[in-house]
């Protein structure tokens, strides 16, 4: 029996371990549509209210997973929609697949309705664009772009589909198998040249990088650290890579540095930035690598590696790279100094990360309620955060010690968090999965509680309400004044009301103390729940404003 070409495409996404997808559907890919529904008991489709809700639910999915995440939209206006997606996905290194129903292949060129070139449009954000010029083409281009996604650094990839070739007949094409990503494995000189420098630094401090959690690499990376004394330091949304309440761990780098970070930065001698892209967060003006200060820096990417004048730039995935490093330092013992010189920094961090520690003016605490929210879940839930400056609550007071228990947008999209919630829920069905996101940010996506409703995903969000963009606030009054407030107060509805429209349990919290039962009730609650926080716009940040 003859296939069309969506029969070939959802054919090849289940020959590649492909068992849940998202978008928004359309009638650009109805061919499509039909072969996920004769699958659907082998292969998930999960339609969102928004395709930039399905693509950041796609991103969240294969963080967790480590297969693409796959997010389907029409032509047009809904690729247009998906765009913010995957340019999160790039800055963060996350393999997904946008498939695009397209106009007809007759219609092309002639500015056809909803036409887009999205050669031009995607050309410099994702890796690569195909189009299969034929349905008997579908499966072998589908093939491709799902191993480009994953194959040296992960990130997103498009497939367009014009209507005819998804609808068209493609014969009994032959499926491609799924032949894996093959590793890529540091240059034994390189890495003996490594080893040596590791050896011969006074204080080095290993850089914890998304690819560190993309690879798996938690376990190798802990061993690496303490086979050398390091100190550590996560990069920024990076805290899940290594355990937070290792002796070695001396904080997250954030958009501004606490004191005490920005001091020790002074005295590391050796960087050895591990699977980061050193992006700008994480190599800002206070942690830039300053003269006489080395780097070592290990990526897949030769790209990324040609951007930094490194001492030693080393080509490798993060796994490999780690093996071979303990191998090639097996019998070393790390100086005493190390550890005696990491011990007061790390005591500093302690004070930074506990509860009390910065200044409230509000009714909210914002540190202690991160504090109770860890006390509250169990040891391998997932914590997501949208981007704003509330997100700075939980990167300074929540501890990451599990691997795979975060999520956020390395590249500040907001809007990620409840999507990102139901693609990490769907990613980890039985691991507890909580939200945070601000009342701006919930209000871009926040409709996406209406596909946790529908499906029944039991994500627990927190809507820190504080009536501003809490960022750019920070920078503006911090710039021209308090005086001079313009343009960042914004008005939210009733968060509470809004969810129970949704069908969704919800819960008002205006003090701390109104905290920790709210979070009992929602975290007891079977289903999607909601946690509208009440908090005051001079707790904006625990950390200072961040000047780009």
């Amino acid at each position: 029996m003859s296939m069309t070409g969506g029969d070939a495409l959802v054919a090849t996404l289940l020959s590649h371990g492909i068992e849940t997808c998202f978008g928004v559907s359309g009638e650009s890919f109805l061919a499509t549509l039909e072969a996920l529904r004769r699958n659907r008991n082998s292969i998930r489709f999960v339609p969102t209210r928004h395709e930039s809700g399905g693509a950041f639910a796609a991103d969240a999915y294969a963080r967790f997973t480590r297969k693409p995440g796959v997010v389907l939209v029409t032509r047009g206006p809904g690729a247009s929609n998906a765009a913010v997606g995957l340019h999160s996905a790039a800055q963060d290194s996350i393999p997904i697949l946008l498939i695009v129903g397209h106009v007809p292949t007759r219609a092309k060129g002639i500015e056809a309705f909803q036409e887009i070139d999205y050669h031009q449009m995607y050309g410099k954000i994702a890796k690569g664009v195909f189009e299969p010029l034929t349905a008997a083409d579908v499966a072998a281009c589908t093939a491709r772009a799902l191993r480009l996604a994953v194959a040296g650094r992960p990130g997103p990839v498009v497939l367009v589909l014009p209507r005819d070739v998804s609808d068209g007949d493609a014969g009994d094409p032959v499926i491609p198998e799924n032949p894996g990503r093959p590793p890529a494995g540091a240059e034994p000189s390189a890495v003996a040249r490594a080893a040596g420098m590791i050896v011969q630094a006074k204080n080095p401090v290993m850089l914890a990088g998304e690819l560190v959690q993309w690879d798996r690499a938690h376990s190798d990376f802990r061993k690496l650290v303490e086979a050398t004394g390091s100190s550590v330091m996560a990069a920024y949304r990076c805290q899940a890579a290594f355990p937070n309440d290792h002796p070695a761990y001396i904080g997250h780098i954030e958009l501004s540095a606490p004191p005490y970070q920005a001091s020790a930065w002074k005295e590391f001698d050796l960087v050895v930035a591990m699977g980061t892209r050193l992006d700008d967060a994480t190599a800002g003006r206070h942690c830039a690598i300053r003269p006489g200060q080395k780097l070592i820096h290990i990526h897949p990417d030769p790209t990324v590696l040609a951007r930094f004048a490194s001492t030693l730039p080393l080509q490798s995935d993060v796994a490999p790279a780690c093996a071979a490093l303990l191998e090639a330092l097996e019998g070393n013992t790390p100086p005493p100094e190390r550890a005696a010189w990491r011990k007061p920094v790390r005591a500093r961090h302690e004070t930074f990360v506990a509860p009390g520690a910065a200044p409230i003016r509000g009714n909210v605490d914002i540190a202690q309620i991160v504090a109770d929210l860890q006390d509250a879940l169990p040891d391998d839930a997932v914590v997501v955060t949208d981007s704003g400056t509330f997100a700075r609550w939980v990167h300074r007071y929540y501890r990451f010690n599990a691997p795979d228990s975060q999520a956020g947008s390395a590249a500040g999209s907001m809007g990620y968090g409840v999507p990102g919630a139901i693609g990490a829920a769907l990613a980890m069905p039985g691991r507890t999965v909580v939200t945070f996101v601000g009342d701006g940010g919930f209000q871009m996506t926040g409709q996406e509680l209406m596909t946790a409703v529908e499906h029944d995903i039991p994500i627990k969000v927190i809507v820190c309400d504080n009536g501003v963009w809490g960022s750019i606030m920070n920078s503006q009054t911090s710039k021209y004044g308090d005086e001079k407030l313009f343009g960042t107060t914004i008005r939210a509805p009733e968060f509470c009301t809004l969810a129970e429209g949704y069908g969704c349990a919800s819960f008002k919290v205006e003090r701390t103390a109104d905290f920790p039962g709210a979070v009992a009730r929602a975290l007891a609650h079977r289903g999607p729940a909601l946690i509208h926080v009440e908090t005051d716009p001079r707790d904006v940040s625990p950390y200072g404003p961040w000047d780009p």
